[in-house]
């Protein structure tokens, strides 16, 4: 089986029936472990985000701030005839920061908030700046977090 193939084993209740399970498949109601959130505070400018907080892929305007954020995968694998190595896919963030005249920053899916955080940071941007640019990114559609507002 080539590394591109899945095999499933369908119930026999199911066999000839593929619509009816997927339907059952689809119905399914799954609860994540844990929420992603982001908190902010706009009296103090107290920001805090969780873990788990991804964003969608999404342009932003902010003054004359440029960012690029990229995120991609390598694949690390043992030695052949290595003794209990496993092959594991490490993920790697490259930031890229401009001050200049560009006036649009491209986020790509999969991006912390943490990653645009440190970006915004490392150019010292203040935390009101960074409220209202998690509030645009939650308006867009593009946070996948609860934003709540204290």
């Amino acid at each position: 089986m080539d590394s591109g193939t899945l095999r499933l084993r369908v119930p026999d209740e199911f066999n000839g029936k593929i619509p009816r399970l997927l339907a059952k498949v689809e119905s399914l109601q799954v609860e994540p472990d844990a929420v992603a959130k982001v908190v902010v505070n706009e009296k103090t400018g107290t920001v805090v985000i969780g873990q788990r907080v991804r964003i969608s892929t999404v342009a932003i305007s902010h003054g004359n701030l440029s960012i690029t954020i990229k995120e991609s995968f390598n694949v690390s694998q043992p030695a052949p005839f290595s003794r209990g190595g496993q092959t594991v896919v490490t993920p790697e963030t490259d930031i890229e920061i401009k001050e200049s005249e560009h006036k649009l920053m491209v986020v790509q899916s999969g991006s912390t908030i943490a990653d645009l955080v440190k970006a915004l940071n490392a150019i010292g941007v203040s935390p009101r700046d960074l409220i209202s640019i998690f509030q645009s990114i939650k308006a867009a559609g593009a946070l996948q977090a609860e934003l709540e507002i204290i």
